[in-house]
């Protein structure tokens, strides 16, 4: 509900606080007193356009700011959390609106700063206004749909075909990006298939690269470096004046000395060892040789494959390991698109299951609602005849269509307020009077299950009289036990049934016209309502007042 509002520097109003009490309120008032700057200044909380020209003369700016308390469950409070602004405390909702004459206007939920697009979401969600011109949230089909299948506890049938319909558009909107990307994906896979083989079939290993210019470098250099090898084993070993040959006559040198000083008889010791160290460097210089690989068909084999290393790395990557790397990472993303491709064939299939189990779904829920919309119809045309159309036509229409968000139907609500008439849609309806009463029959038969829990109706009696306007103020006292209702009335009979009521006056003080808001009860009410019936005064007129007051 909401638990007040406060209107500052608005048309007539200076200052004005309400504190709005549950129920059924009534406010009344003398023409051009200024009842409609309460609904303006709802309208500029619901995020409706600002015109500067109602800011009061002589100001920069006027504000209207409302408290209202939810329970904990509205839906209000997951959408500010989407919205991201400051949650409510202990339920209480802040909303304020700043309209400043030079420049832009400012808005703020709870404190944080907003958009006039949160304040509309907001404005749905919390207040539904019944006036002339006033947006209406019954107009609108989805909103009728909503309605519809709350009287009819459609919840989790239509929550089964709303997650059937979303798999069934997903796996489509799979299937159309696979086709979208099928020819870049094919090309793609060629390219992969190609580069992954060329990877693979080349065997590598992340260090043969260093070994393989070695072997180049020998390979290249053989001849000369058997003839190295040979010369040196020969200057050793096999020349006439060899390094052993020369080394033997060292050894008879040796002995000699070791006879005539036994003392270096070690020496001997060791030209044997370095006579043996001579023999074996002599066999290594000759398996060298031997083994150097001159065969030109080896040396080729070696620098092709060095040739293929540069040509890889070129494609690939830096080194061998990057190399690798691209192979392997090309294989992973290859088999992913492989996947991809034959997942095409899978999509067909799985399509259309969902949409079979999405139809399916939808079949139940249209059975549902084709079975409630005449009860409501039914129940709807019973509050219409208690408010003045004893003949008038209420009907709710299914249209069927393509599967959509809300099943496979359109909710439509028809009206035919004189016999012989076709029935119209709601929002074609062309008198506010009809429309308000319709509205009002509509909150009547749906009270336990609309979730909009504030109702403001804006002269809704207008063009109603006699037992008619009794039975409009008993169908808003009615709805008043489950939902707050507000009521501009200019009709005794309707003010008298409110639970609560405030009178809207007006008067000029320091030469200004000032609007001001009072409640109204005991004698004063009675007055208020002897002055609606159209004399204050008299003891006929208070008399009467007493009597719709029951007092």
């Amino acid at each position: 509900m909401l638990a007040s509002l406060r209107i500052r520097n608005f048309a007539l109003v200076e200052s004005l606080s309400w504190d709005i009490p549950a129920g059924f309120v009534a406010i009344t008032g003398e023409t051009g007193a200024g009842k409609s700057i309460l609904i303006g200044g709802l309208k500029l909380l619901l995020g409706e356009r600002a015109d500067r020209t109602a800011i009061r003369s002589g100001e920069t700016e006027c504000v209207v700011e409302a408290i209202a308390q939810l329970r904990d469950g509205s839906a209000i409070h997951e959408l500010l959390v989407e919205a991201g602004v400051e949650p409510c405390e202990e339920g209480q909702l802040l909303l304020k609106r700043v309209i400043s004459a030079g420049g832009a206007g400012r808005q703020f939920v709870n404190g944080s700063p907003a958009t006039l697009a949160l304040l509309r979401q907001i404005g749905d969600r919390l207040i539904d206004l019944h006036g002339p011109h006033d947006h209406q949230s019954l107009f609108a089909r989805e909103a009728q749909t909503r309605l519809l299948d709350a009287f009819g506890g459609a919840g989790k049938p239509l929550a089964d075909y709303r997650e059937a319909r979303a798999q069934w558009l997903a796996l489509e909107r799979e299937q159309a990006e696979s086709d979208a990307a099928g020819q870049a994906r094919e090309r793609e896979i060629d390219l992969l298939a190609h580069q992954t083989a060329e990877i693979e079939a080349a065997a590598l290993t992340a260090d043969e690269e260093d070994a393989l210019v070695a072997r180049q470098q020998t390979g290249a250099n053989a001849h000369r470096l058997k003839e190295l090898a040979a010369g040196a084993a020969q200057a050793i070993s096999e020349a006439e004046d060899s390094i052993e040959s020369r080394m033997a006559e060292v050894a008879r040198l040796i002995r000699e000395i070791a006879r005539l000083d036994p003392s270096q008889a070690e020496l001997a010791a060791r030209h044997t060892a370095l006579a043996d160290d001579i023999g074996d460097f002599a066999r290594a210089l000759a398996t060298y040789g031997d083994h150097i690989d001159a065969d030109p068909q080896s040396l080729a084999a070696a620098e092709s494959r060095l040739d293929l290393l540069q040509t890889l790395k070129r494609k690939y990557g830096r080194s061998l390991a990057e190399v690798i790397s691209f192979g392997d990472e090309s294989a992973a993303r290859l088999a992913a698109l492989r996947a991809q491709a034959a997942r095409g064939a899978d999509l067909e299939a799985e399509i259309a299951a969902a949409k079979s189990r999405a139809l399916a779904a939808g079949a139940k829920l249209s059975k549902l609602r084709a079975a409630a919309a005449p009860k409501l119809a039914a129940i709807v045309r019973g509050h219409l005849g208690d408010l003045g159309f004893l003949k008038a036509g209420f009907d709710i229409r299914l249209d069927s269509g393509e599967p959509a968000p809300d099943g496979l139907e359109a909710v439509e609500f028809v009206f035919a307020p004189n016999p012989g008439e076709p029935a119209q849609p709601l929002r074609s309806i062309a008198s506010s009077g009809e429309i308000s009463r319709v509205m009002l029959a509509l909150k009547t038969a749906l009270a336990t299950q609309d979730e909009v829990p504030v109702l403001v109706f804006d002269e809704i009696d207008a063009n109603v009289g006699g037992e008619v306007s009794h039975a409009v103020g008993a169908k808003m006292r009615e709805i008043g036990a489950r939902r707050q209702v507000l009521c501009i009335t200019h009709l005794p009979q309707v003010a008298s049934l409110a639970t609560a009521h405030f009178v809207v006056s007006k008067s000029v003080i320091a030469g200004r016209t000032i609007s001001a808001l009072a409640a109204v009860s005991a004698r004063e009410r009675q007055e208020e309502i002897a002055r609606m019936l159209g004399n204050r005064a008299g003891g006929a007129a208070l008399a009467h007042a007493r009597e719709l007051l029951g007092a």
